[in-house]
């Protein structure tokens, strides 16, 4: 318990405001079709390291995708970074930090954080906190939104209590059967809506939704939620609310703009233009695979035996297994794979940490480079253990959500 308090007490004096602003390194290229690719490469925000800056207000921060390939686990400084309004607390005092506990409730609270870390044990997993619009700026057409490419997302070990364990203390009313979630960031203007989120009950009560405290041993830098933020593993991250502040158990479905507007995929195949189809809130993550070895548009050279590997996480659950197909020449980036395509490279996958992380996989032959001018495209396809695969086509949809399709990353020969 001591060394969870030491931890917060060490993350509480580091503020936004307080943070050096140094100056940018330069730009990257995303690679993104449709429009505008490049963004600055800078380590000009708090906390944080060289970041892919997509916005500064409010602060959309992309890991540079090189990341991946240094470890399964992402540091906290390059974790990347997603908030929707600009009003974001600059510092936190830790001391008269609050977290409310009402609605549907017998006994209303008030937890402190000291209390809170008495609410019940301390849990911790590793977890990919994925954006549900990483991977947008590669949809075509290119819909709205911010243009990430596969970078907003990341993977951390998290500690917190069971969000279970707070419903508990405060008394779960029998009717109860959403929980709805608000941290301390606020709109600028004043009739636009608060950023809220809600779970279904049994959701809430997984033994695995947590109110985290701690990131990677340490305490969440702020713009990653400091102090507490809500995790919902295996669910994307527009539910992961951050500086949670309010906790308030509904008895009917949530009808706030975020959850009945906002962050939603249409059940029906559709295309640019169409309107008023039905749709239903983004939740569960589907799984994937890349390509960390190498970067798209790599150069190697005729002769060579390449070594590759990547990451692959399987969304709500764990990885089963990963297929990696090899082509001489390049095919079209998106579609099924080839009748003719080659048989896939076995692959092996590395040490497991855990259901919702990523897992790191190493292709178990050398690749031989062949003398194609062409170049050579390299996919992927994560089979996740409830057997789903990611699919070799992507449906559109207007928020650019969820995508999730085989990638190819495509290498030239010289």
């Amino acid at each position: 318990m001591e060394l969870d308090r030491r931890t917060l007490i060490a993350g509480a004096g580091l503020g936004l405001a307080g943070g050096a602003l140094a100056a940018g390194n330069g730009l990257v290229d995303l690679h993104l079709p449709g429009g505008p690719s490049e963004r600055p490469l800078t380590p000009r925000f708090p906390q944080k390291g060289d970041m892919i800056v997509q916005r500064v207000r409010p602060p959309l921060l992309e890991t540079p995708f090189e990341v991946f390939d240094q470890g399964t686990i992402t540091p906290n400084d390059r974790h990347f970074v997603r908030w929707h309004y600009s009003d974001i607390p600059t510092s936190i005092d830790v001391a008269s930090y609050r977290i409310a506990v009402h609605g549907a409730v017998k006994a209303p609270q008030s937890l402190s954080l000291g209390e809170l870390l008495k609410v019940g044990e301390h849990i911790e997993f590793a977890a990919v906190n994925q954006c549900a619009g990483n991977g947008r700026g590669l949809f075509e057409p290119r819909v709205a939104g911010a243009q990430w490419a596969n970078g907003a997302m990341s993977n951390a070990k998290w500690r917190g209590v069971r969000l279970r364990d707070v419903l508990d203390k405060a008394g779960v009313g029998a009717d109860a059967k959403f929980v709805r979630f608000k941290g301390l960031d606020k709109p600028l203007v004043a009739d636009a809506p608060h950023f809220i989120k809600s779970l279904p009950l049994d959701k809430a009560r997984a033994d695995d939704t947590i109110l985290a405290f701690a990131m990677n041993g340490e305490a969440l830098p702020v713009l990653n939620g400091f102090p507490l933020r809500l995790v919902v593993p295996g669910w994307f991250s527009t539910y992961w609310v951050k500086m949670l502040s309010d906790i308030e158990v509904l008895t009917a479905e949530d009808d706030n703009f975020w959850m009945a507007k906002a962050y939603r995929m249409p059940t029906v195949p559709v295309k640019p233009g169409d309107k008023d189809f039905p749709t239903v809130p983004v939740t569960a993550m589907g799984p994937r695979s890349f390509v960390t070895s190498h970067a798209d548009g790599a150069v190697v050279r005729a002769g060579e035996q390449l070594r590759v590997s990547g990451i692959a996480f399987g969304g709500d659950c764990g990885v089963k297994e990963v297929s990696l197909w090899v082509e001489a020449g390049k095919f079209l980036a998106e579609g099924p794979i080839p009748s003719d395509a080659p048989i896939p490279y076995p692959v092996s996958l590395q040490a497991d940490d855990g259901k919702f992380g990523f897992r790191k996989w190493v292709c178990d032959t050398p690749i031989p480079v062949s003398n194609v001018l062409e170049g050579m495209t390299l996919r992927t396809r994560c089979t996740n253990t409830d057997g789903v695969a990611q699919p070799s086509v992507q449906a559109w949809n207007p928020s650019g959500y969820a995508r999730n399709l085989v990638e190819p990353i495509t290498l030239r020969v010289a």
